[in-house]
């Protein structure tokens, strides 16, 4: 077992390295031993691009030892044509004889196939090596597949006394109040490369004026999502410049003509009929980035999958209260003088 579990976790450092690009398949790494030495390995890079197995395969150097070694794979080997050939046909044209999987995959078009066509052929398999370090490192990928949603991350910033803002007028509007230090936003931005899209309300559309984009980190920038129902927010508002897909929940589904703007309108429960939206676009991921209100409705609905809250150590005294959250905090990171608490809900709704 510890020799499996060594090259599994080989696998997942692998797939790993491909993180933030290639949603919305997941991050697979696969290596390929041979007399307990590792001849070929590879990760997904890029999504439309070659799996991991096609990538690993291709790297050994000896192709003459694949009948006689064993290919290591952190997620169970697809079994369908999608924006490439099936991965378990490989396997079996290059006569691997056994093939070691972490987990089975939840796609539907996979799902237990490629095991199946990998039995079929003669290979022996085995399944549940580092289940749980497998799972981990796929939740969005899980989570959107079994539950039929994006895997949702809330986030805010309050301050040493629980307040996320100060109370501000239209003079101050446009104008973000700043609670944590400069390493907690580039954290902040390094997140949002890893997600697939981002979402605020109202309030904090027409208050801070947002570009929500990646500015301090690398990677793909995320889908901007709002909600204006009330046709309050201005067309000279920076989500509007059309440079990132936005989506627009709100009444007028005609508002504005940029291509790049989707406005939907058919909203009748926000949060459900977003999840149902977002789901059939294949978006597997998204930060609720607040404000309060909008962080509550989700939090009251036990509809969130990792909080990440960050505190600054200044004190407002006064001003708008941090959502109402009371978790077991997972994980702590200190920042400097500012600090991140990580919860993990194990218990979160469907929808």
């Amino acid at each position: 077992m510890e020799q499996k579990e060594k090259y599994m976790r080989r696998c997942l450092e692998l797939a790993k390295l491909g993180e933030g690009r290639t949603a919305p398949n997941p991050m697979v790494g696969c290596t390929i031993v041979y007399e307990n030495k590792i001849i070929g390995e590879g990760f997904h890079q890029l999504y439309g691009s070659h799996h991991a197995e096609v990538n690993a395969i291709n790297s050994v150097k000896n192709t003459d030892l694949l009948p006689f070694s064993t290919l290591y794979v952190n997620l169970e080997p697809c079994a369908h044509f999608g924006k490439t050939p099936p991965c378990a046909d490989l396997i079996i044209e290059k006569r691997i004889p056994r093939v070691i999987i972490g987990t089975t995959d939840p796609f539907a078009e996979v799902a237990g196939k490629g095991i199946e066509k990998l039995k079929n052929a003669g290979c022996i398999v085995e399944v549940g090596i580092l289940t749980k370090e497998c799972f981990e490192l796929n939740r969005r990928f899980f989570t959107f597949h079994e539950k039929k949603r994006p895997y949702i991350i809330l986030k805010w910033a309050q301050t040493a006394d629980g307040y996320v803002d100060i109370d501000r007028n239209s003079v101050k509007f446009g104008k973000p109040t700043w609670i944590t230090n400069e390493i907690a936003r580039i954290a902040v931005h390094k997140q949002r490369s890893t997600e697939q899209a981002i979402l605020v309300g109202t309030e904090t559309v027409i208050k801070d004026n947002p570009s929500l984009t990646l500015r301090d980190w690398f990677g793909k920038q995320p889908v901007r999502i709002t909600i204006d129902k009330q046709n309050r927010l201005p067309s000279n508002l920076k989500i509007f410049n059309g440079d990132i897909h936005t989506i627009v929940c709100g009444k007028d589904e005609n508002k504005g003509t940029n291509k790049n703007i989707t406005y939907i309108s058919n909203i009748k429960d926000l949060i459900t009929d977003l999840l149902n939206y977002l789901y059939i676009k294949n978006i597997q991921s998204i930060i609720v980035e607040g404000g309060p209100k909008t962080l509550q409705k989700f939090i009251d609905r036990n509809l969130w999958d990792e909080a990440h809250v960050y505190i600054g150590e200044s004190k407002f005294g006064e001003g708008i209260k941090a959502p109402v959250f009371n978790f077991e905090i997972t994980q702590i990171e200190y920042l400097f003088n500012s600090e991140l608490k990580v919860y993990l809900n194990h218990e979160s709704n469907s929808k």
